[in-house]
């Protein structure tokens, strides 16, 4: 049975076909799903010091993602949390999954094959690879 699913979204058209798979589980009335994002730090945004005002494409950014998820909220018939973080996709991922001791993480592909995805890497790989947990990949 699966209690507790972590469905980690970006802000691609990805993100909608990972909801659509997780509204075709059958789950349980007692289930939770946590909605994730993880925002990757920037080299020039880990340099601005914390009391000092943010650019406003972060703020913008981050507002825009909340209602985002919170839109995917309203679609789900289960208990559900939202949860932005900031840091290392993969690493984050696998840490909320920890944390909230999920029994799966349904997390989008986007594909990437050859050299982009030596370059950029692959988030979803590395999760299948590191989680503690079944992981289910949405192309």
């Amino acid at each position: 049975m699966l209690k507790t699913i972590l469905v980690a979204l970006d802000d691609s058209e990805l993100a909608d076909k990972v909801i659509h798979t997780l509204q075709q589980l059958v789950l349980e009335k007692d289930s939770k799903v946590i909605l994730c994002h993880v925002f990757s730090p920037s080299e020039s945004e880990m340099e601005l010091p914390a009391d000092r005002p943010q650019p406003e494409s972060l703020t913008f950014s981050y507002f825009h993602i909340e209602k985002q998820l919170q839109s995917y909220q309203t679609l789900l018939p289960v208990e559900s949390n939202i949860e932005l973080v900031t840091g290392n996709p993969p690493e984050e991922i696998i840490r909320l999954a920890n944390i909230y001791k999920a029994d799966l993480i349904i997390i989008g592909s986007r594909g990437l094959t050859g050299m982009n995805r030596i370059v950029q890497g692959s988030v979803s790989s590395q999760v299948v690879e590191d989680a503690n947990c079944s992981v289910l990949v949405v192309k």
